[in-house]
């Protein structure tokens, strides 16, 4: 027989559970959208776009990310890469689409410098535009997406305007960790209110991201976040706390890429996002508890009241298995996986708790973050 302390004190925690994930599927409807529209300005009158790739050994991903962008039905745009010193055949990719896609080929990686900001930096500094648009080399495109995403950040008088590509997922690791990756994201970042005025939200997406040439500057641009491996995040907080507009947008009609292309190339690239450059054991400790608290122990309840022979504990218990386990399929469905992979979500809890817990081990060691054959050092 189980306390009716305890009994209350599980049920409020449930309670408890049940409106976090509320919350985070609140949010997910309230995500703006971004699809393909028709022109609203003349041709004449479209500012001049520069977008910027920073490409190293990007030889399979950057054709097609070229020809999209070749084929954009914006009239003013110049496209810089830079070529961040490959060993494969990036640099032969760029030179093959010359005079219409500008390589530029930065000087040695300066101390305290991640490479891709240094690449940036290059890029932006060999820009003309007055807009300068930051692309990932592994982003596809629509033919109206530049042009869509200038007019929209026009009408939102955006100083940072940045969109959420479609994830495509092949393989089974894709598709069990992406959606529930994309998921904490959303949540932790509170993504859609990034567009309102007063809010203390700031996140933008390194993958596609927009803003007037003058404003970077004013902020820093990637010189002042040039230590930093989650330059994207560094750099909406720049602008947030300069006071500047941001706004985010899903928009998988008018981008989509593959972040990763096998499971230890996963396992890398999120680590790096989970630590980054800068380490703090008590916030990896603190998102361990919470993943574990939120996810996986509100699944012992069920069998515990059954154990227990309580009837109020077995039925919220069920409660939370139909909310969680609906939730993770709407989630996977809503971002292309197969319901089946919602049912899963445990196991990408524990995928992503293993990545924490492997950060935490690494920070506490003082090991460097390796992204692109680079390692960087953390810091406190």
């Amino acid at each position: 027989m189980v306390p009716l302390w305890v009994e209350l004190l599980l049920v409020a925690a449930s309670v408890a559970v049940l409106l976090y994930h509320g919350f985070a599927l609140l949010l997910a409807a309230q995500m703006p959208r971004l699809d393909p529209s028709p022109p609203t300005s003349s041709p004449e009158t479209l500012p001049r776009v520069s977008v910027v790739i920073a490409a190293r050994n990007e030889e399979l991903d950057l054709p097609a990310t070229l020809d999209d962008l070749l084929a954009q039905d914006y009239p003013n745009l110049e496209i810089i890469v830079v070529e961040d010193s490959s060993t494969d055949r990036t640099g032969e990719v760029i030179d093959g689409r010359a005079p219409r896609v500008q390589r530029v080929n930065p000087p040695p990686l300066p101390a305290g410098w991640v490479g891709k900001n240094w690449a940036c930096w290059n890029g932006a500094r060999a820009a003309t535009g007055e807009w300068i648009l930051f692309e990932d080399a592994d982003v596809r495109t629509h033919p109206a997406a530049v042009r869509t995403t200038l007019e929209w950040a026009q009408r939102e008088h955006a100083d940072l305007a940045t969109i959420g590509p479609a994830v495509e997922m092949r393989s089974f690791w894709e598709r069990l960790v992406l959606p529930f990756y994309i998921q904490v994201v959303l949540t932790y970042f509170r993504a859609p209110h990034v567009s309102r005025p007063r809010s203390k939200s700031a996140i933008a997406n390194g993958q596609f991201w927009l803003t007037p040439r003058t404003t970077y500057y004013a902020v820093g641009g990637h010189e002042a976040v040039r230590s930093i491996v989650l330059e994207d995040i560094a750099i909406a907080r720049r602008y947030r706390a300069a006071g500047r507009a941001l706004r985010f947008a899903w928009a998988p009609t008018l981008a989509q890429t593959r972040m990763y292309r096998n499971r230890p190339e996963m396992f890398e690239g999120l680590l790096k996002n989970v630590h980054g450059t800068e380490f703090s054991a008590v916030r990896l400790a603190g998102s361990i508890a919470g993943l574990v608290g939120f996810f996986l122990l509100p699944l012992a309840l069920l069998p515990f009241g059954l154990l227990v022979g309580s009837l109020g504990l077995t039925l919220m218990g069920g409660v939370l298995y139909l909310a969680l386990f609906g939730k993770h399929v709407v989630f996977a469905r809503a971002l292309g996986a197969p319901a089946a992979y919602g049912l899963l979500f445990p196991a990408a809890v524990g995928y992503y708790v293993v990545l924490l817990v492997t950060s935490l081990s690494q920070g506490l060691r003082r090991k460097t973050v390796a992204w692109k054959g680079r390692s960087y050092s953390m810091r406190p």
